[in-house]
């Protein structure tokens, strides 16, 4: 009887279990949670990277279609959709009739500034001096 009494008391988890899996959770825990937050870090930028991508390119080709390509020194924001991003359009002539266009989107992302640049060229058919002025 009193080897049934040893074996059925041996149910639980001892002490020494106990703080060993304490430590080991102490020590794993910290690092799961800092890989869990780059994780979330970097998704939120691509994500916010994404977006300003879209509303530079829409922006720029709105640009383009009215016929501002020469202009220089625009800004602006994205509002009333997306007032947090606002754009820089900057225009620069180059040989042969061409203008290197360029905006420039911006915003706060975890309390730093972020940009993403978006450039092409555009011919200008008004100007026929052939290259620089």
């Amino acid at each position: 009887m009193t080897s049934r009494r040893r074996s059925g008391s041996a149910k639980g988890f001892t002490l020494i279990e106990i703080l060993a899996t304490l430590l080991l959770l102490g020590i794993v825990m910290p690092v799961a949670m800092r890989g869990i937050s780059i994780a979330l870090a970097s998704a939120d930028h691509a994500r916010h990277t994404a977006e300003a991508a879209t509303l530079a390119e829409t922006k720029l080709n709105d640009l383009l279609t009215q016929g501002v390509s020469s202009a220089s020194g625009l800004t602006g924001d994205f509002s009333p959709d997306h007032p947090e991003y606002q754009w820089s359009y900057q225009s620069a002539p180059r040989d042969f009739n061409v203008n290197e266009v360029q905006l420039r989107v911006t915003w706060l992302e975890r309390g730093q500034p972020r940009t993403f640049d978006l450039s092409t060229l555009n011919y200008d058919s008004q100007n026929t001096t052939g290259g620089l002025p």
